[in-house]
């Protein structure tokens, strides 16, 4: 593993995804096991004229003991001064870049799904409100190491399985490229293209077809789809995950029918959620089942009102990089982009054209985004008057 691939990869992350302007400060959120990429982001960053870098390093060994042997109380704490610190990034405009990818399977094996479904941070919804709010300008990327290349390639040496690893986000993120943003600009007009045609017919309802799944998602009148470009505010052009191949936007949580089921694992902190069965009444959730996971899952759904209701849809064309590399990541950052999916919990506002229609998209401190498209669902638009129009079909645009 050479220095020169994440040197670009960090690169790609500073100039493309979070898009770090001269005087900012940057803060990079990573897992042990991140340093070196860490380390290339902060001095990707102070190129770009940052003032400040800041590393926040996270252990998930150390999460595993609250949720093995903390109090009670200790469950979805933070102290106060942990949630300032987030509301002072959104007033001070902050950018913000994760270096994301599986955990060590350790690091949840065998704890009990309802304590580790009930450990939500406040942290994490007052981040929610940043992200919603258009305050921050931020990335996520994929971030190979030596644990998450095991979950994904087991069959394969932990050397082996890492180079693998790595060759595949390189490609997925375009950086076997000589000019990896302009192959992404290119991407995101293309996705941006599609939304505006669908945006244009304004349906009323998305509807799902195929194995196990019949699903109708109402959506807003001012439901608008976008390609994951972002901005901010203030007007700062940023995109938010990398990979990404997806259009998306807020769905009506009233309107959400019928039965779903996941075409690809789900991890949620390191839990896989496999075989994942959901049905629909009157837009919420009603009934959840699983091969495995779905204690974790019903907990952490159950955390608020909102969080049974969907507050995002989203369409993934057979296109993109993340679905021909026939591979299940173990992480939600890619395998979202290999498929189309939905969101229970928090929307994005910003999604919807009109302020009323606004104020009706759903409000949760989760957002927890499953797969549900494959060739062999088929994806319409409906139309007010019921016409289904067709969208997807085997991956391809039919619009």
């Amino acid at each position: 593993m050479g220095d020169q691939r994440i040197d670009r990869l960090a690169e790609l992350a500073v100039s493309f995804g979070a898009n770090v302007q001269p005087g900012q400060t940057l803060v990079v959120n990573a897992e042990l096991g991140r340093e070196d990429v860490a380390r290339a982001v902060a001095a990707a960053a102070y190129r770009a004229g940052a003032r400040h870098v800041e590393v926040s390093y996270l252990d998930a060994l150390v999460r595993r003991t609250l949720i093995e042997h903390g109090i009670d109380d200790a469950l979805g704490y933070a102290p106060p001064w942990q949630v300032d610190r987030v509301k002072q990034m959104g007033e001070q405009r902050v950018a913000v870049i994760t270096l994301d990818g599986a955990l060590d399977p350790a690091a949840t094996d065998g704890l009990d799904a309802a304590r580790l479904g009930a450990d939500q941070s406040p942290v994490r919804h007052e981040y929610l409100e940043l992200v919603t709010g258009q305050l921050i300008n931020w990335c996520i990327i994929a971030c190979p190491t030596i644990d998450w290349a095991r979950k994904v390639h087991p069959d394969l040496s932990p050397e082996a399985a890492l180079e693998l690893l790595w060759t595949q986000v390189e490609w997925m993120c375009r950086l076997d490229e000589a000019d990896p943003v302009s192959v992404w600009n290119q991407r995101m007009d293309t996705l941006n293209a599609v939304a505006g045609r669908i945006n244009q017919r304004r349906f009323s309802a998305i509807g799902f077809r195929g194995p196990g799944t019949d699903l109708t998602v109402g959506l807003l009148p001012t439901s608008n789809w976008m390609a994951a470009a972002f901005t901010t505010a203030t007007g700062l052009r940023h995109h938010p995950n990398l990979p990404s191949e997806e259009i998306f936007t807020s769905p009506d949580p009233n309107r959400t029918e019928g039965i779903v089921r996941s075409t690809k694992p789900l991890d949620i902190d390191g839990t896989m959620v496999n075989g994942l069965r959901v049905r629909f009444e009157g837009g919420r959730a009603v009934e959840i089942d699983a091969d495995s996971g779905v204690d974790l899952l019903r907990a952490r759904i159950a955390h608020d009102e909102g969080g049974a209701r969907l507050g995002e849809v989203a369409l993934v064309d057979g296109e993109g990089r993340v679905g021909a590399t026939n591979t299940v990541f173990c992480t939600t950052l890619i395998d979202e982009n290999a498929a189309s999916h939905i969101a229970l919990g928090n929307a994005y506002p910003f999604t919807i054209g009109d302020d009323e229609d606004r104020a009706r998209t759903n409000a949760s401190s989760i957002h927890i985004d499953f797969m549900i498209g494959s060739d062999e669902v088929d994806v319409d638009g409906i139309g007010a008057d019921g016409e289904r129009v067709p969208l997807l079909r085997a991956g391809a645009w039919q619009i």
